[in-house]
């Protein structure tokens, strides 16, 4: 299979962000000698312009678009109309392009946040039009799935090869840290590790703690989509996943054991709790390219724990 890749030019947008880089890292594993990744500050992709020129230097048999503006709950409360254009209009003009320039194959990924607020529980592909996606962050939910119209427009009228991955909630070393932007795992890891050096006795985090979400691990995540751009080639969405839920609140206390801070939770319920359960169904991936994830959450969660407690100024040990 790794013969795929030898000779193709690949332009992985995003390519050097937290699951562009994992990406990147697979491809070369893989063989592929061309791997082009535009930085924001020479292509502005939510400008044709930008995205010509870019086109015109990358030059690519295949498109991996992992390009977005993302974020938390909070996050994307405070930007809703930036989450929406940015997203929806670099994904609008990067298919137009490659639909001039007939490109090969078009790799789009949307996300989670894209399924109804209340979609049966594990969601399946053919719910994704079933409801309005959860409130905090239906703006860019739904700006994804715009993107999906677009792709499944393009394969029929126009007969380009896009194919459109959902990947659930991602994790893992290289994670985004930043309490303004990350995402439930990091500030809950970073919750913890804080706590602990300071000698506090509490931790507080948002919301009631019931809600569950489905993780995969940013590396699994890699791996799906490269098995998908080298195996698949049909209009439906395909999610990738773990097929696995965990409470927010039983979360929190797994997080608490491999970061070794043993004090109290404090739950905010005055902030929201987010979509009230997120699992996938993830038997289409496996049936059509044989996607299967391999890192187990608490391994995971270790490993992102270490990685993120050696960047620190004072590196914290962790519990083993």
């Amino acid at each position: 299979m790794y013969k795929y890749w030898a000779d193709k030019r690949v332009c992985v947008t995003g390519g050097a962000g937290f699951l562009g880089s994992y990406v990147v890292q697979r491809l070369r594993g893989r063989g592929c000698r061309d791997v082009f990744v535009p930085r924001s500050r020479d292509y502005d992709l939510r400008r044709r312009s930008a995205v010509s020129h870019m086109y015109d230097d990358a030059r690519p048999d295949i498109i991996i678009h992992l390009a977005a503006v993302v974020g938390g709950i909070g996050a994307n409360r405070a930007n809703p109309g930036q989450f929406l254009y940015d997203n929806s209009i670099m994904g609008l003009e990067l298919m137009d392009e490659a639909r001039e320039r007939r490109v090969a194959k078009f790799v789009l990924v949307g996300t989670i946040c894209s399924y109804p607020k209340f979609a049966p529980v594990p969601f399946r592909e053919t719910d994704l039009w079933n409801g309005y996606p959860e409130e905090t962050n239906a703006p860019y939910g739904i700006a994804k799935k715009v993107l999906l119209v677009q792709a499944q427009a393009y394969r029929e009228q126009y007969g380009l090869n896009i194919i459109y991955l959902l990947p659930v909630n991602l994790y893992g070393p290289g994670d985004n840290f930043d309490p303004e932007s990350s995402h439930v795992m990091p500030a809950l890891i970073r919750k913890c590790l804080e706590a602990k050096s300071r000698g506090s006795r509490r931790i507080t985090v948002w919301g009631s703690g019931k809600p569950t979400r489905e993780f995969l691990h940013v590396d699994d995540c890699a791996e799906g989509i490269l098995l998908a751009t080298e195996l698949y080639d049909k209009p439906e969405p395909v999610n990738l996943g773990t097929g696995t839920e965990i409470s927010i609140r039983d979360l929190v206390f797994l997080i608490m054991r491999v970061t070794g801070f043993d004090g109290e939770v404090e739950w905010d319920c005055t902030k929201p709790d987010g979509q009230p359960r997120r699992r996938l169904d993830t038997s289409r991936a496996q049936a059509e390219f044989g996607f299967c994830a391999r890192i187990g959450l608490e391994e995971g969660i270790r490993q992102t724990v270490e990685s993120y407690a050696n960047t620190l100024a004072t590196p914290i040990s962790t519990s083993k």
